[in-house]
């Protein structure tokens, strides 16, 4: 009975170890109020976000939120053609972009300044700290926190490939 119970016991182990590594793996891009680069669908993003203020000629949705405005853009078919990505894609967000009007969040504030996760770029006034393995990219005006960009990650590129 005890060797039963440890087999068992190890087996659990084996399955839970293979389960975390591919959770471990399949590591999306950040995403912002339920939309996610690459996975949530032009539908989706009006579901969860409704009408939008304004919409542009190539599709981008501008939205009020609060503490400023968002707009959602889409993957479209020539992105697929230049990406060479499955066809698929062609339809779901391809980049948010939170426009932040009165902020107070700095780099600092943010712990960015020692986050290793993040590239630091600065130019005059202007500094911007990217994470390209998660697809998120902070710019800072003045030290305040302006626009938060979430886009695809590294990794869903490769793996978006035909």
């Amino acid at each position: 009975m005890e060797q039963r119970w440890v087999s068992l016991v190890s087996a659990i182990l084996i399955v839970s170890v293979i389960a975390c590594f591919g959770v471990a793996t399949d590591v999306g891009a950040a995403s912002w109020n339920g939309i996610e680069p690459f996975k949530t669908s032009r539908a989706g993003v009006l579901k969860i976000m409704g009408p939008p203020v304004s919409e542009g000629a190539d599709g981008v949705l501008r939205f009020n939120v609060s503490g400023g405005s968002v707009q959602i853009s889409f993957v479209n078919e020539k992105f697929v053609a230049n990406k060479k990505l499955r066809p698929e894609l062609a339809g779901v967000v391809l980049e948010i972009v939170l426009q932040h009007e009165h902020s107070s969040d700095t780099a600092e504030s943010m712990k960015l300044l020692k986050n290793r996760d993040f590239i630091r770029d600065d130019v005059r006034n202007i500094s911007v700290f990217r994470n390209i393995k998660d697809g998120v990219v902070y710019t800072f005006i003045e030290g305040r926190l302006k626009t938060t960009r979430y886009t695809f990650a590294d990794s869903q590129l490769s793996r978006a490939r035909r």
